[in-house]
């Protein structure tokens, strides 16, 4: 089993930052392909960022391109999400998941996911 537990969420004024982390478990976690994903009351998941199983390719939501970054340190087991210029639009609960495959932005092919993390983003 993969568990990955996420930090880093809390409440903050629009046009803050904040960095979310994400550290996995195992020793497979360079075969995996990482990805964050929001879910907002009433609203369904959707991917906010995801990188390749080596962190040479990424993909972002037009919602969040230029303004979040996606990271990964395969030497840590972790995986970050830099979040500047926050607006209240990206309030939701944001899940790090793990995909075996070596990339994907399909929801449905992310295998492991997280407890998930508030964050909260004020007018």
């Amino acid at each position: 089993q993969v568990q990955l537990v996420e930090s880093g969420g809390g409440l903050v004024q629009a046009g803050d930052s904040l960095r979310l982390s994400c550290a996995a478990s195992g020793r497979t976690f360079r075969s995996y392909a990482m990805a964050w994903f929001r879910q907002a009351p009433g609203k369904e998941r959707e991917l906010v960022a995801a990188i390749s199983r080596s962190g040479g390719t990424t993909n972002y939501a037009d919602s969040v391109k230029g303004r979040f970054t996606i990271s990964r340190d395969n030497a840590k087991n972790t995986v970050s999400l830099q979040m500047n210029s926050l607006k209240p639009e990206d309030t939701a609960v944001y899940y790090c998941a793990a995909s075996s495959l070596a990339w994907s932005v399909v929801a449905a092919e992310y295998n492991y996911w997280g407890q998930g993390t508030q964050v909260t983003v004020s007018s």
